[in-house]
């Protein structure tokens, strides 16, 4: 109607139709009968046209000028009050969440890392190293022991509190010590952070079970499934101390060890069965650079971070191929779907999987070029073999085992993944990658679910 009443020679044609109203208006259409021709009726008499009708998102000239429009100081005066409104809106809801946040810490204020004297961290690769410099600068009489295989590296900790293979150019606190002995490691410890590979974790604790406390608290960082067992780390860890109550926690969540070493802002989750336990170590491990969130679903927080990795070597393919961000994008979301379908058979509730420890992990990890498995799977979709990328790195990317236990886990639950087993099979030297990509976009085309 605008665009009619601003070039009149457009309503020319329609003044010779014996009947312009059936040319414009439909049947049914009410419009004002007042005036003696309806075309003609003030542009005030209709609702404004959305400025995105014509194709534009520009505002209307005669809004902005007051030259054009006389209602201009109207406008102007409603459109002041509504930005104050809105921002008073906005400061009330900040003001309200700080006020919640207050309330909240001094209701729950713990005295967890008061009464903590020793952590113990069994593993000092690059995630346990970083977790044993966050622990050591949130107390400075803490004791931090870390158990260390190497004496080279134990010896370099102790005496210029730098590891040499891990962390080189980053200075340790002063309150981390570090042992080749277990019993040592594990006496009078009041938590213990578990930092060993998944494939090497059950020999490694039945060799120091007999100095472990079965009251000490576990928290797993490893990620993965045991490869011929299809263990998570809430089985491994009773089972190989032979004990079946000992306290675990799983905690897991998008977080690359540099990046805690330079104490960047990040965010974690704390799964246990005991929620008094997952209080405490939330307690335990939050900062103002580190957020700890906690959870009772230890089966998605687990499954979750351990199939990501799987899913990472998938994206790493094709990123080593040039396949496009449409393909990596769909191949995220089809791996995603992939390990919610397994992950709830397992009984892992869905709101996990798109939390932390789920989509947040998964995003880190398939698209960061510090993701170790993405690494690998760059590098075999760039044409290399997994021997040669296994030989030439010292650290473990536990999506190459994982797989394998993956597809296992798959069979025994009766659900069916498409990327994730041909990852199993490219890692397996049965698939090459290229042929891989040919048989999963020939794939039947399906109902989304």
């Amino acid at each position: 109607m605008a665009a009619l009443l601003a070039e009149p020679s457009l309503l020319t044609p329609l003044s010779h139709s014996p009947n312009p109203r059936r040319v414009l208006f439909p049947s049914n259409h009410r419009y004002p009968t007042l005036h003696p021709n309806p075309f003609l009726l003030s542009i005030s008499s209709y609702p404004p046209p959305c400025p995105c009708s014509a194709g534009t998102l520009d505002p209307d000239p005669a809004a902005e000028n007051p030259n054009l429009n006389p209602n201009y100081n109207s406008i102007a005066s409603t459109r002041v009050e509504g930005g104050r409104d809105r921002r008073r809106a906005v400061r009330i809801a900040w003001e309200k969440l700080v006020r919640w946040s207050r309330s909240w810490r001094s209701k729950n204020k713990s005295d967890v890392l008061e009464k903590t004297k020793k952590v113990v961290i069994l593993g000092g690769g690059s995630f346990g190293t970083a977790m044993a410099a966050h622990l050591a600068s949130k107390k400075a009489e803490m004791e931090v022991s870390v158990l260390v295989r190497d004496p080279h590296i134990c010896r370099a900790i102790n005496e210029t509190h730098f590891n040499c293979n891990y962390f080189p150019e980053y200075k340790l606190p002063e309150n981390i010590i570090a042992t080749t002995n277990a019993k040592d490691a594990l006496a009078g410890a009041d938590f213990c952070l578990h930092a060993v590979p998944v494939q090497f974790s059950s020999s490694f604790l039945e060799g120091i079970s007999q100095h472990v406390d079965p009251k000490l608290p576990f928290i797993s960082l490893s990620k993965g499934l045991e490869l011929n067992t299809l263990r998570m780390m809430s089985q491994i860890i009773p089972q190989a101390l032979g004990n079946s109550r000992q306290p675990f926690i799983v905690l897991s969540g998008p977080s690359f060890a540099v990046e805690l070493m330079n104490k960047l802002p990040t965010a974690m989750v704390v799964a246990s069965k005991d929620k008094k336990l997952a209080s405490a170590v939330q307690q335990l491990l939050a900062s103002p650079h580190l957020r700890i969130s906690t959870s009772s679903d230890v089966t998605g927080v687990e499954i979750a971070g351990a199939l990501k990795n799987v899913l990472a070597i998938a994206a790493g393919i094709v990123e080593g191929m040039h396949l496009g961000n449409n393909c990596m994008a769909a191949l995220v979301a089809q791996g995603c779907s992939e390990i919610r379908w397994l992950a709830t058979k397992m009984g892992a509730k869905p709101t996990t999987l798109t939390g932390l420890s789920g989509s947040g992990d998964i995003m880190l990890t398939c698209f960061v070029n510090l993701s170790r498995n993405r690494t690998v799977g760059l590098r075999l979709g760039s044409g290399e073999k997994l021997d040669e990328i296994l030989s030439s790195t010292s650290q473990v990317a536990e999506g190459v085992s994982t797989a394998g236990a993956v597809i296992a886990l798959a069979q025994k639950y009766h659900v069916k993944l498409p990327v994730l087993t041909a990852v199993a099979r490219i890692i397996d030297n049965e698939l090459t990658p290229k042929k891989a990509v040919l048989e999963l976009m020939n794939l039947p085309q399906v109902e989304e679910v």
